[in-house]
């Protein structure tokens, strides 16, 4: 390996005149990153005016403008493969704009690679979460997501699983080119899972782990972006085989006669395989909802001892939730939204499904059709 390696920050921005300054200023502070490319994917905010303004700031800062988006490409996806593409460094760090890269966390990200000897590291961040539905859905999520995406597994060159977090994912250049890009990946909902999935199969070592001390992102400021986001990825990530999209953007008729064929069934064997998905969401579903204590929860009204079984099995929910989050570097506190975090991550994963059945998903004001078995 190079002793001195270079990396190059790559990082799409459309609409992140919030958070732009702070992800760049924090990329700046690494001495190991020798250029910061920012692609401004058509935002419509300020964000143009605040990377006018860093790049006064900072010499290893470049800005690249997108045009119009190809067909059967996600617009992230477009994005980060310009800024590959004009990219120097032996290393890449793909990560979002709304992350603060914490100080020597990209030669920790090195000494990493170094030791396990991996091609692509990647690390899910730490999450900052301020309001109450951030508290209750994001920790949740990123438990189950634990629970179906394991370190150790992802880890170990001879299991199948591979996972990523296109919030912070560096590879060797050398390895990104040997497995096609961002261009095998262009029609990609999930292209953080995808990308690690092509490199595991092309023999390239993850490493995949906290992002305690690496990164930290606020990822929704809002909750009709939570709710959009999770749209986007929950179904995919818990419950179904899709994530890839079926020709790009789309309009408003091209969605409804999506729609209409996953309705139909699709064509050859798609009906069927829509049912294993939706079955594979209610087994997602039986797992994680406290089915037992609230069923029996009624019962308090004819008898007490009812209401006191029922609140110690979800005592006993609290606590291995609290366990849980402990494990994933949560405060154990936040089981104090397990209930409505319960309610919260059904009810995003029946949305999530249900958009995919319907053959779209939406982000950042562009729609895209999706297939929801690929």
């Amino acid at each position: 390996m190079n002793p001195h390696p270079t990396v190059s920050a790559i990082v799409p921005a459309r609409n992140e005149e919030a958070t732009i300054a702070a992800a760049v200023e924090s990329l700046a502070a690494q001495p190991e990153i020798r250029e910061i490319i920012v692609i401004n994917d058509q935002s419509e905010d300020g964000t143009a005016a605040a990377l006018e303004k860093l790049t006064s700031r900072y010499s290893q800062l470049r800005v690249l403008e997108t045009k119009e988006l190809p067909a059967g490409w996600v617009g992230k996806n477009y994005a980060v493969s310009l800024g590959a593409a004009q990219a120097a460094g032996g290393w890449l760090l793909f990560t979002d704009a709304d992350g603060v890269h914490l100080p020597g966390s990209t030669a920790r990200a090195l000494a990493d690679a170094a030791e396990s000897g991996a091609g692509l590291v990647s690390y899910s961040p730490q999450q900052e979460t301020r309001t109450w539905w951030e508290k209750a859905l994001i920790p949740f999520v990123y438990t189950r997501l634990a629970h179906k995406y394991s370190y150790a597994e992802v880890n170990n060159p001879d299991a199948p699983a591979a996972a990523a977090s296109g919030q912070y994912l560096l590879i060797r250049r050398e390895e990104y080119l040997r497995i096609g890009c961002h261009a095998a990946v262009a029609g990609e909902v999930l292209e953080d899972v995808a990308l690690a999935r092509l490199a595991k199969q092309a023999g390239v070592r993850l490493h995949f782990s906290s992002g305690t001390g690496i990164m930290r992102v606020r990822m929704y400021r809002t909750f009709g972006a939570m709710w959009q986001g999770w749209a986007k990825n929950l179904y995919p990530l818990m419950g179904g085989m899709a994530g890839q999209t079926a020709g790009g953007m789309i309009g408003g008729a091209a969605v409804e006669k999506a729609g209409e064929k996953q309705r139909r069934g699709g064509e050859g064997t798609a009906g069927g395989s829509t049912s294993r998905t939706s079955r594979s969401v209610g087994r997602e579903l039986f797992r994680v909802v406290p089915w037992i204590p609230l069923l029996i929860l009624p019962l308090a009204l004819v008898h007490l001892i009812w209401g006191v079984l029922a609140v110690a099995l979800l005592a006993g929910r609290h606590a291995a939730y609290a366990a849980d989050l402990r494990r994933n570097r949560f405060p154990a506190a936040r089981a104090l939204y397990y209930l409505p975090g319960v309610a919260l991550y059904a009810a995003a994963l029946l949305h999530s499904e249900w958009r995919y059945a319907r053959g779209s998903v939406a982000w950042k004001g562009r729609n895209y059709a999706v297939e929801r078995d690929s």
